[in-house]
C-alpha cells in the first residue's frame, strides 16, 4: 500500500541516510549541531553553549567529523567547525518542526 509520501527506495540512499542518522543520533551530538547551525563555531564556543567538558565535546566533534557531518577550518591555533552538508541542517529543521512544533521558516 503506497501513501502520498515517497519513501526511500534505493539501497545506497538508505545506507547514506542511516549513516547520517546514526552519527547525529546521540543527544549531545544533536545539540552540538543545533549550536553550530548554519554558522561555524570553535570548540570553546560549543563548550560554552552546550555546558559540558571540552574533552567530551572534542570526542563528539571527532565522531561527527569522521562521519563527514562536520568540516573544519583552522585559523592560527583555533579549529572552527561547520556542518558539511546542508541536508543535515534541513533534517534538523524538520526535526525541530516535528518535535518542537516550530515551523521550518520560523
Amino acid at each position: 500500500m503506497k501513501t502520498t509520501i515517497d519513501l526511500i527506495d534505493k539501497q545506497e540512499h538508505i545506507e547514506q541516510a542511516a549513516r547520517a542518522l546514526k552519527a547525529i543520533s546521540h543527544p549531545l551530538r544533536l545539540k552540538i549541531l543545533c549550536v553550530i547551525g548554519p554558522e561555524e563555531a570553535c570548540v570553546q564556543e560549543i563548550v560554552d553553549a552546550v555546558g559540558t567538558s571540552q574533552s567530551n565535546i572534542s570526542q563528539h566533534l571527532a565522531i561527527l567529523r569522521e562521519k563527514g557531518v562536520l568540516l573544519t577550518r583552522k585559523d592560527a591555533n583555533r579549529v572552527y567547525y561547520r556542518v558539511g552538508d546542508q541536508r543535515t541542517l534541513l533534517l534538523i529543521g524538520m526535526m525541530r518542526e516535528v518535535f518542537c512544533g516550530i515551523p521550518l521558516n520560523a
